[in-house]
Order: structure tokens, then C-alpha cells, then sequence
């Protein structure tokens, strides 16, 4: 048994790319040694600012011989069936196959291919260049004269296999059994023979901490100590966290001061200035858990006065960069936000859909509407709906994209707006992720949701949906917002009704986009803008059916036809919309747990109220986890498999009802299932009323023992016909009963 060590060493890797490729590379190697015929025990990987590593340890000498039979045609088949069977085993002349016999098929030719084993040595000559010049990186680059691509230039490959250089050359760079350390603490370079030498000479002389864990500790443990030593608090970052490690070879961790006038600026600048351009991470102070005036730095170097120098050029280098956001965040509050937006008119949103200032009418028109839905202030939230974009023209959000919504805030309280307004414009774009929180403040779900909604509506209303992997604009993750926003809260809204109302709004933007072109459009269209901004929807939408072009008409554009066909294929799009956030919350309630085929029972309903479809999947769930819900789901089953049976053979009577007649003289099972279903049908109607489904199920439960004795004491296919079709009803009774609650036949089982 061998082992290998195989390091890649470059210049520079960019932090965000080494945790992967170091994976990328690691199941490169196993692919090419496995598919190679070599066996190993144990395989392991290593990434840092300037190299890859792969170790492999237990590693076969060399791959066993591989004997393969091929069958081929049979003895005096044609010649052309010959001549591939030669081909496809290798074989130059017939005489080098075997000729065997079966008892029923006769002689056939068979091909024995031995294919003898192979070093080790020879195998991983052949497999790491191979690798190389394949390796994928999501972007690389060419030097020199040479053709290889890779993420920096390579300076070394050092492929060592039980103390031996394994030679081979990649575009002209020569493998060998050196490496390179620290570039100031221990340069090196040094001679390696195996795994154990190399990370000894590493990590002591050379003065490199081989693995992202090691890093990331000693980071973690820096941190720890001198936010101790001076009554500090991380502010935690993950993120940021494992950039760092990608920086640092041997980190250090520093800490430095910055001037405390910097923390009359909104602590998320300053903490953004950090980690963007600075790599720095921000601390909090102790006793007041307000920002401190310092920060931590993780240097790439041990400087001998233990950091001094180097935390006061840091310090020099984020005063520059604090100044900076200074001079944004005082220009920024001289001018009011009312007056940044009104520049909002100018930036382009989407062709179709009009500018920002366009979305954001439609925003504020809906986010009073849904306001009395949500228990917001109506004022309040088509206010804070008015102002939710105007930080975009801000030069701080031109600075820091990031802070969107944040700096509105900020410029909102300056400027006497009411808390809840600035809350809302700094929250209307949660969830911006699963782990983001959800807006709670009532103002703030408004606007939140009319956001996402107008959106949506929108690019529904000009065909621009997500396809396979693709969604540019982000559609899923508003649809998800939506969801999420509105069960987190509780809020009982009809998808259906508001985004058909909503869809107003958008058509009329496309409408004015297009005014020029509709034939005494004008008119129209400046009725149709007062009768939505008086609220008058049910007149809007007449008015919206007036708007067309006949199409006879000669001067028609392919714009006209674009119109008319957007106003013909509403409903179309409402409800490809709905199976949309259908699919959203199948997605979000499976992350909780919860199975498909009960959200697909429930949303079969027609339903559109996400809370109220959760909680039917909630009750369902609970229910066929019972032993009574299980059999009754078979009952429904039996019954349902039967109707469909007799469908097959002819529609089934409209109209089927039960003859109390019959069932009179019928045997006892099915006067008790037709007593049973009557008992239970006037039962659920409170429950359901009330959104009790658990009760509902309650009540459903009673029909499981009268369906179970029915299916085994009664013969449904009676020779008489009527009584027949009167069981026929029975059945067709127990299936309706059970759709109230949910479409049982979209469940498993």
C-alpha cells in the first residue's frame, strides 16, 4: 500500500473559490484512481490562499488484470456481423476469437480480452495533467505563452507517491517534490517525501496552516482573546469569517481603533465599510452593546511589535474609507426624501411595466388596499409605500448597494417620518432568504407584500415567468416571501382576488407605455387611471374591455395585437400565478415536514388562502396518521376506484341521489353507511364554518366503521339496477363527503 501527495500551488486563489475547488478537486482524483482500477483507505483535502492539496494513504501499488469475455455472432454469420464484432473487441483476425457451442444456438465466437494492470505511478502520470487542464473554475485566465487555464498562474505541482517524485509535465511546469511556505516567515523552499514531512515543514519552518479548520480556529480563538482582554463583543459574522480564512496562510488576529466621530454614521455603514472593503470585522461594546470605535483584522503576518503598526495603518486605511461614507450620509440628508423620489420617474424598472416611479404608484395604490387586511394605517402604508424606493437615487445606497431600505430608513427618521413608515421602507424587501426575517409590524407587511405582489403580477402580465433554473428577477423568492410573510403573521388573504385586482393596475401602466399607438387610446386611457385611483374596480374593468382596436383596421401595430391579447388571457395568467404560489408553499410547508400529496388534496379545493391551507394540510396530516383516517382513506379508495370503474364503461347517471325506499329494504350495512353519511354531512357543515378542520376530521372519522362494514357485507354491483345505481350513490356520496375537507384521491396510499 502507497501513499500519495499531491499539492497545487499558485499564486493567489480567490478566497470564495477554494472551499470548492479544494471538493472539486479531491473528487477529480477519486474518480480518476477508481475508474483506473486502484483501491485506497483514506483520502483527504486541503485548500489555502495559494495551494491544493490532496492526500492519499492505503493506495494499491497497482490495478489487478482484467480478463473480459465478449460474446460475439454466431459461426457462419455474415461477414459484415464479423467484422463489427472484430472492431468493437479489438481483435484483427477471427482466428484470435474462441469458438464455443450451446446446445439450442450452436457455435458462437467469443472474444477473450485480457487487459493486463498498471502502476500506480503510471496511472496518476496520466490522471493529475488530465485533471489540470480540465479543471473547471468559475473564472480562470492563460499566462505566458502557454494554453493551460487556470484560476492564477501555477508555480508548482508536487506529486510525490511513497517518497518518489511521479513524473509527468503539465504545459511545460515539471511535478516535483518540493513545496513553498510563508512568503516573508518561511519561504522555503522545501524538499518533501511524504504526508507527515510535508505538514511538519508546513506548519512549523514554513509557517502555513495547511487546512481551512486549522485557520478557522485560530482565527475564532484570536478573536475570543482579545475581545476579552478589551470588554469587547464579536459581532458575529459567518460570512465574512470564511473569507478570512481564505486569506491568511498563518493568520494573526490584530485588534485596532478607529476615531469614535465615526460612530455618529448608521452603525450598518460602518460595519458594511468593514467587511466590504476592508475585510475588517466590527465588535460591539461590552457594557453598552452599542458599536465600539475598533475592529478586528486578521493579518497574513507576525509582526514583531505584535500589530501595532500594521492595526494603525488599518485604522488610516478605514478613516479613509468612513470619510468617504461621511460626505454620502451628509449630502444624503440634505436633500429630502420626497425630492429623491421624484427621480425615480427617470430609472427604468422594466420596459413593459414602465418606470420605478411607475411601480411605485402601483405599489402605493395596493399597499392601501391591502392596508385594512393586515391592520395597517391605510395613510401610513401607502406613505411609507411612496417612499420605500427613494434611498436607491441616495448616494449612499449608490455606494452600498446592500443597504437598500437600511439608509431609507435612516433618511425617513431624519426627516420626522413616523417610525413605523421608516420601518416599513427599511423592511419591505424581507425575506431576502430562508434565513431572513419576515416584516411584523403591520405598515410593514403592506408594503411588503404589495412589493412582491406587483411584481409578480407584473412580469405574469407580460410573460416573462422563471424558466427550468433560471428566474433573473427573482420571482421565486418573492413568491416565497409572500408565503412566508403571510403565514408567519396569520393573514387571511385571497391570492385570487388580489392579484386580480392588482392586475389592473399593472395592464394600465402597459396601456400608457403603449398610448401612443392605440387609436383614441388617450381618452381611455386617462379614464381608466382616475376610475383605479378612485378605487371604482369593477368599472375599471369595463373600461379596460373598451380599450381595444378592431381588427380589421388596417393602421393595427403588432403592439395593438400584443394589447388585446394581454386583455383577452387574464384569467389565463391569474391562474398560472396561483399554481405558482401553489408551488411556493408546497415547497415551504415540505421544508416543515409536511407530505405533497396533502398540500396537492388541499390546494385541489380551489382554495387561495395560504393560512387556511395550512391548516387543512395541518388537520389532514394528523388525521391519516390515525388508524381511522388510514382506513377511511382506503374506504375512499374502494369507492372511488368502483365510480370510475363504472365511468369507464358509460358515464354514470347524472344527478345520482339515494332512495330512502331502497335503502329500507336493503341489508343493515347499508342502511347504517346511508345513516351514518347523512349524520355526518350535517355534522361537519359548524366545523367547517368555523375553519375547525380538526373537528372536521373528528366527524369524518365516524364514517370509517359503516364504510368498512358496507365494502364487506354489501355487493355494490347488484343485478337489479336500481338498486344498483342507488349504491352507486352511496359511493358517490362518501366521495363527495370527503372532498369538503381535501381531494382524497390526490393522496397516497
Amino acid at each position: 500500500m502507497a501513499e500519495l501527495l499531491l499539492e497545487i500551488f499558485s499564486e493567489e486563489i480567490p478566497a470564495r473559490m477554494q472551499a470548492k475547488a479544494e471538493s472539486d478537486l479531491g473528487a477529480a482524483l477519486e474518480k480518476a484512481l477508481g475508474e483506473a482500477g486502484l483501491s485506497w483507505s483514506a483520502l483527504e483535502t486541503a485548500s489555502g490562499p495559494r495551494r491544493l492539496t490532496v492526500f492519499v494513504d492505503g493506495l494499491t501499488d497497482r490495478s489487478a488484470d482484467v480478463k473480459e469475455e465478449r460474446k460475439g455472432p454466431k459461426v457462419g454469420a455474415p461477414e459484415k456481423a464479423v467484422e463489427g464484432f472484430l472492431r468493437g473487441a479489438g481483435l484483427s483476425d477471427i482466428s484470435q476469437a474462441e469458438v464455443r457451442s450451446d446446445p439450442k444456438k450452436g457455435d458462437f465466437y467469443v472474444a477473450v480480452i485480457e487487459t493486463p494492470g498498471r502502476d500506480a505511478k503510471d496511472i496518476i502520470a496520466e490522471a493529475v495533467p488530465a485533471i489540470i487542464r480540465g479543471f473547471h473554475w468559475p473564472k480562470s485566465m492563460r499566462w505566458g505563452a502557454g494554453e493551460l487555464r487556470w484560476v492564477r498562474p501555477l508555480q508548482r505541482i508536487t506529486c510525490v507517491l511513497d517518497g518518489q517524485v511521479v513524473p509527468f509535465d503539465v504545459d511545460g511546469l515539471a511535478s516535483g517534490n518540493e513545496t513553498e511556505g510563508h512568503r516573508v516567515h518561511g519561504r522555503g523552499p522545501y524538499t518533501v517525501t511524504g504526508r507527515k514531512d510535508y505538514e511538519a515543514q508546513l506548519s512549523g519552518a514554513g509557517h502555513v496552516k495547511l487546512t481551512r479548520d486549522e485557520r478557522r480556529q485560530v482565527i475564532l480563538d484570536g478573536i475570543e482573546k482579545v475581545c476579552a482582554e478589551a470588554s469587547l463583543e464579536w459581532i458575529e459574522d459567518k460570512g465574512l469569517l470564511e473569507e478570512v480564512v481564505g486569506l491568511a496562510e498563518w493568520p494573526v488576529v490584530v485588534l485596532g481603533n478607529m476615531d469614535p466621530d465615526f460612530l455618529t454614521l448608521p452603525p450598518e455603514v460602518i460595519q458594511l465599510s468593514m467587511r466590504t472593503h476592508q475585510k475588517y470585522f466590527a465588535v460591539n461594546d461590552k457594557k453598552t452593546g452599542k458599536l465600539a470605535p475598533n475592529f478586528i483584522v486578521v493579518a497574513n503576518i507576525d509582526a514583531a511589535d505584535g500589530g501595532k503598526k500594521l492595526a494603525e495603518g488599518n485604522s488610516r486605511v478605514l478613516s479613509a474609507r468612513l470619510d468617504d461614507a461621511r460626505f454620502f450620509w451628509d449630502l444624503d440628508k440634505a436633500k429630502p426624501l420626497e425630492e429623491m423620489a421624484e427621480k425615480l420617474s427617470t430609472i427604468a424598472f422594466k420596459a413593459e411595466l414602465g418606470s420605478l416611479g411607475d411601480k411605485v404608484e402601483r405599489v402605493a395604490a395596493l399597499a392601501r388596499e391591502l392596508a385594512p387586511k393586515v391592520g395597517a394605517d391605510p395613510d401610513l402604508a401607502e406613505r411609507a409605500a411612496r417612499l420605500a424606493k427613494a434611498d436607491l437615487v441616495s448616494e449612499m445606497v449608490g455606494e452600498f448597494p446592500e443597504l437598500q431600505g437600511v439608509m431609507g430608513r435612516y433618511y425617513a427618521l431624519e426627516a420626522g417620518e413616523p417610525e413605523a413608515v421608516a420601518d416599513a421602507i427599511r423592511d419591505h424587501y424581507k425575506p431576502q432568504g430562508p434565513s431572513d426575517t419576515v416584516p411584523t409590524d403591520p405598515v410593514g407587511i403592506a408594503v411588503a407584500l404589495a412589493d412582491k405582489l406587483d411584481t409578480l403580477v407584473g412580469f405574469w402580465a407580460i410573460d416573462e415567468k422563471p424558466t427550468g433554473s433560471k428566474d433573473p428577477f427573482a420571482l421565486r423568492r418573492a413568491a416565497l416571501g409572500v408565503v412566508r410573510i403571510v403565514l408567519d403573521n396569520g393573514i387571511r388573504l385571497r391570492l385570487r382576488s388580489e392579484s386580480a385586482s392588482h392586475s389592473i393596475h399593472v395592464i394600465l401602466t402597459i396601456l400608457q407605455n403603449a398610448a401612443a399607438e392605440l387609436e383614441n387610446g388617450d381618452v381611455k386611457v386617462r379614464e381608466l387611471r382616475e376610475l383605479v385611483k378612485s378605487g371604482a374596480f369593477d368599472r375599471a374593468e369595463k373600461t379596460l374591455k373598451e380599450i381595444k382596436v378592431q381588427e380589421s383596421q388596417p393602421s393595427q401595430s403588432r403592439k395593438d395585437k400584443e394589447i388585446n391579447e394581454l386583455l383577452r388571457s387574464t384569467e389565463g395568467w391569474h391562474n398560472d400565478l396561483l399554481s405558482f404560489f401553489a408551488d411556493r408553499l408546497k415547497q415551504y410547508l415540505r421544508d416543515q415536514g409536511q407530505r405533497h400529496d396533502l398540500i396537492d388534496a388541499v390546494f385541489a379545493l380551489g382554495e387561495d388562502d395560504l393560512v387556511l391551507i395550512t391548516r387543512r394540510v395541518e388537520a389532514l396530516g394528523a388525521f391519516l396518521d390515525t388508524e381511522d383516517g388510514a382506513n377511511l382513506l382506503a374506504g375512499y379508495k374502494r369507492a372511488a376506484n368502483i365510480l370510475r370503474a363504472e365511468e369507464k364503461k358509460g358515464e354514470l347517471p347524472e344527478n345520482l341521489s339515494v332512495n330512502a325506499d331502497l335503502i329500507a329494504k336493503g341489508p343493515a350495512e347499508e342502511q347504517a353507511l346511508a345513516k351514518a353519511l347523512t349524520e355526518v354531512q350535517a355534522a361537519i357543515e359548524t366545523p367547517l364554518e368555523k375553519e375547525d378542520f380538526t373537528g372536521a376530521m373528528a366527524e369524518l372519522a365516524k364514517l370509517r366503521g359503516p364504510v368498512d362494514a358496507f365494502f364487506e357485507g354489501v355487493m355494490v354491483n347488484d343485478d337489479d339496477a336500481a338498486v344498483r345505481a342507488n349504491r352507486l350513490a352511496l359511493l358517490t356520496q362518501i366521495r363527495d363527503t370527503l372532498h369538503r375537507v381535501a381531494d382524497f384521491s390526490r393522496i397516497d396510499g
